[in-house]
């Protein structure tokens, strides 16, 4: 049970350092004018992060054939040449890129980004299997935390220089997924979850941790005058507070089992010991049954039914549509802050962060909360269109947080869950014994 919510706490980790791609406004104006590009050349890198997420189906397909580390291992590897390449350019380590030659690389980083996904949803899927939607839901909410993240330490290390900033920027971008991709490996693994057990108590105390952590990210984003005593540092060492707490939920559950194996009584009454031995078979035999449920629920398919199936192209559809609301917007939100006269791009960022992490979330509460009232998930997605009408005063903030419950919903989907095939099925076996079709890993 405890390695169970440690696999969680891990692919959460994961999830907080994977969304390098959403830090690209902060650094965009600074890129743009060490290459001497025009804007529409700009546009096409920003672009050429999400066309690298288009082949994010090897990552799927690598992981029904590879361990998962290795799988995780091998998209750190992928963003640490992606942009590691790009830092040793600015840092003039390197004489000369094409345009050509970085547009490559941000497809090679944008894909990196695939295989980390990948094995989260995997872990999240297979490690609570009865919770699968919630888990995945959950963390995947914290890639929408990554900007904030970077940004909080790029301000402690370099707060002044444009130039040093963009730098440190693709630094963090190629280092930092490697260094927590080594430390999570070891969780990076399918527990083989045998046996139902309760897991409200910890997916509640996981929900409200994670509300405080939005609630401090955009606090600490807005940068108003009763904030601007805290440094920077301060900021920093709370975000990481705040990362370390779903670790207690773990903590708990090993202080709990290990008090209640010191506990056990050995009852030498054979009457007692009968009866035990009777209940003990009863419920093994409801636990099998229930195994079996799901196992029977879960229907593989290949490539070739999975095209044939309605389900697949809604879900298609909406992922190419839903997940790019706002995306030219954003990637350009540097360009935009300095047309506006605003110098405080990264903290723009940082706050479209923040309400990011928000509207990814929004999925995971809909999935624990409202699934017993069995609304249909086409009701729950049409929510943030109508959030975004109404939010014009702030419009960054209403754009990440809209885009992001759009991106949310479709992990979380009851009919389109990933499996550990990388193309297979895996919805909530309570409810949804049906075909499924699986992700590819990708997220925007």
């Amino acid at each position: 049970m405890a390695l169970q919510w440690l696999s969680l706490v891990g692919a959460i980790w994961l999830q907080s350092i994977n969304g390098t791609n959403s830090n690209f406004p902060a650094y965009s104006s600074e890129l743009k004018r060490f290459l001497s590009i025009s804007q529409p050349q700009l546009n096409n890198l920003a672009a050429a992060s999400d066309a690298g997420k288009v082949l994010g189906w090897i990552s799927g397909t690598a992981a029904a054939h590879l361990p998962l580390w290795s799988v995780l291992l091998i998209g750190a590897t992928l963003g640490l040449i992606g942009y590691g390449i790009q830092y040793l350019f600015l840092a003039n380590q390197i004489s000369s890129l094409s345009y050509w030659q970085v547009f490559l690389l941000t497809v090679l980083a944008g894909n990196s980004i695939c295989w980390i996904n990948t094995v989260c949803y995997i872990v999240s899927i297979k490690n609570f299997p009865l919770d699968r939607q919630i888990a995945t839901g959950l963390s995947s909410s914290y890639i929408g935390f990554s900007a904030k993240i970077y940004t909080d330490i790029v301000d402690v290390v370099a707060p002044n220089s444009p130039s040093e900033r963009a730098k440190l920027f693709l630094l963090l971008n190629s280092v930092l997924p490697l260094g927590v991709c080594i430390l999570a490996a070891p969780l990076a693994r399918d527990l083989n979850v045998g046996k139902s057990r309760k897991l409200a108590g910890g997916f509640i105390f996981m929900f409200a941790v994670t509300v405080f952590t939005g609630i401090y990210a955009v606090i600490t984003s807005l940068r108003s005058s009763t904030l601007r005593f805290l440094h920077p540092l301060t900021i920093l060492v709370g975000v990481g507070v705040f990362l370390i707490l779903p670790l207690v939920v773990p903590l708990f559950e090993k202080i709990r089992e290990t008090l209640q194996q010191k506990c056990l009584i050995r009852v030498h009454d054979e009457g007692a010991s009968a009866t035990s031995t009777e209940n003990g078979e009863k419920l093994e035999e409801g636990e099998s049954n229930l195994s079996n449920f799901c196992e029977e629920s879960i229907e593989e398919i290949g490539v070739k039914l999975m095209i044939r199936k309605v389900e697949f192209w809604l879900y298609f559809f909406a992922y190419l549509f839903g997940a790019t609301v706002g995306l030219v917007y954003l990637n350009n939100l540097g360009q935009i802050a300095e047309s506006r006269g605003c110098l405080a791009a990264t903290s723009l960022v940082s706050l479209s962060s923040a309400f990011s992490f928000f509207g990814r979330l929004i999925p995971a509460f809909h999935d624990y909360f409202f699934s017993k009232m069995h609304w249909p998930i086409f009701w729950s997605d049409t929510t943030p269109y109508g959030t975004e009408v109404g939010s014009l005063l702030s419009p960054s903030a209403a754009t990440w947080s809209c885009r992001g419950a759009n991106i949310g919903y479709l992990p979380t989907a009851p009919a389109t869950t990933q499996t550990a095939n990388g193309i297979g099925s895996s919805t909530d076996c309570q409810r949804h014994p049906k075909h499924h079709i699986g992700t590819n890993g990708g997220t925007r």
